[in-house]
C-alpha cells in the first residue's frame, strides 16, 4: 500500500508523491515508444513476442515502426492505471496479467503497454485491482516471460532519466520511481505465481 492512513485523511507516501509528480511531467506518447523500442533493441529476445509488428530487423526499423510506437503508448496507459490505483495495483493489473500469460501470445496491441502505465498513475489507490486483468492476459494468453516486465520497467526508467537529467531525476526520485515500477511489475506478474 502506497498511501498511509492516519485519521480521517490519507497521507500520500513519498513513492506516491514522486509517481504522481513525475507522471504529470511525462509525455506518454513520447516516452512509451522510446522505452519499448529501447527494450526491443537492448534485449532482442523480447522481439519474439512482437512478430506481428513487422520489420524489427534493425534499431532504425524498430525506432520507426508505428506498431512499436503504438504499443509503447499503450504501456504508458497501463502505468497511468497504476498511478490511479496505487493502493491496489495487483488487482488492477490482474486481467492484463492473465491476458498476457494465457490469451494473446503477444499479438500486436498497440497502446496497451503505455496505456497500462498511465492507468497505474491514475489509480494509485487501487493498483493491484487495476492491473489484475492485465496480469491474467500477459500470463495466460500472451505467455510473456514475466522478467520482460522488469526489463521494460528499466527501459522506462532510463528514458525518464534521459528526459529529466540529473537535476530532475535525482537518486531520490529514481529510488521512488523504481519502487513504484516494482509494484507495477509485481502486479503484472501476479498471475504467474
Amino acid at each position: 500500500m502506497l498511501l498511509h492512513r492516519t485519521g480521517p485523511r490519507a497521507q500520500v507516501s513519498p513513492v506516491s508523491e514522486v509517481g504522481l509528480g513525475l507522471w504529470g511531467k511525462l509525455n506518454p506518447d513520447e516516452l512509451g515508444p522510446q522505452a519499448l523500442a529501447r527494450c526491443l533493441i537492448v534485449y532482442p529476445w523480447t522481439q519474439r513476442y512482437f512478430a506481428s509488428f513487422g520489420n524489427l530487423s534493425s534499431p532504425a526499423a524498430i525506432m520507426g515502426n508505428p506498431k512499436v510506437a503504438a504499443h509503447g503508448r499503450t504501456v504508458m496507459g497501463g502505468l497511468e492505471r497504476a498511478i490511479k490505483n496505487m493502493d491496489n495495483i495487483k488487482a488492477t493489473y490482474a486481467p492484463l496479467s492473465v491476458m498476457h500469460s494465457e490469451k494473446l501470445h503477444v499479438a500486436a496491441h498497440g497502446r496497451t503497454v503505455m496505456g497500462g502505465l498511465e492507468r497505474a498513475i491514475k489509480n494509485m489507490d487501487n493498483i493491484k485491482a487495476t492491473y489484475a486483468p492485465l496480469s491474467v492476459m500477459h500470463s495466460e494468453k500472451l505467455h510473456v516471460d514475466p522478467d520482460n516486465f522488469r526489463l521494460l520497467a528499466d527501459c522506462i526508467t532510463v528514458c525518464a532519466a534521459m528526459k529529466f537529467g540529473p537535476s530532475g531525476f535525482s537518486p531520490n526520485v529514481q529510488e521512488a520511481w523504481q519502487k513504484f515500477l516494482s509494484v507495477v511489475v509485481s502486479a503484472l506478474c501476479r498471475q504467474y505465481h
